[in-house]
């Protein structure tokens, strides 16, 4: 249980160092980079919390697949410090205060949140299982899931159509 609690506040340390690093980055190279780092500890989160289909999920389709687009849009764009347009002090200041608003905001919202005795279920119970989630989905909310995956399909034919060349 000791190492659990070790690993939960060592991937808690490396999110949210990766997170400001992110954040605080000059190259926006190296923020996707960072940004990937904090998808994976994240993920390690959901691992300890015993959702693996999350963790899945989660180093798939952001770590994997949304990164990916977001290097080929930075590579694509080009970004240098001579097209970049400089940006006037006072906008970055009132970018600060927004900041430190939504800062306040945030801070005076969860003030009041009770966290006397909740506690995560850390490496127990059966809630992130990818059997059942199956099971639910396959069960109680077929007939959404089926009608998400005609819309889906609907959706890839009409951006075919779209793209279609003449």
């Amino acid at each position: 249980m000791i190492i659990i609690k070790i690993l939960f506040g060592f991937l808690t340390v490396v999110a949210i160092f990766s997170a400001l690093m992110m954040i605080t980055s000059k190259n926006p190279v190296y923020s996707v980079l960072w940004l990937i780092v904090t998808f994976f500890s994240i993920s390690g989160h959901y691992i300890l919390l015993n959702a693996q289909f999350l963790a899945i999920v989660n180093i798939i389709v952001y770590a994997g697949a949304i990164m990916v687009l977001f290097l080929f849009v930075i590579m694509l764009m080009n970004l240098n410090k001579e097209t970049e347009p400089q940006k006037n002090r006072w906008i970055k200041m009132i970018g600060a205060i927004a900041g430190g608003c939504l800062l306040l905001v945030l801070v005076a919202a969860l003030k009041d949140v009770g966290l006397k005795k909740q506690v995560a279920m850390v490496n127990g119970g059966d809630i992130g299982l990818i059997k059942n989630l199956g099971k639910e989905l396959f069960s109680t909310y077929v007939v959404p899931f089926e009608i998400s995956s005609i819309l889906f399909l609907s959706a890839m034919v009409g951006a075919v159509v779209i793209g279609k060349k003449e």
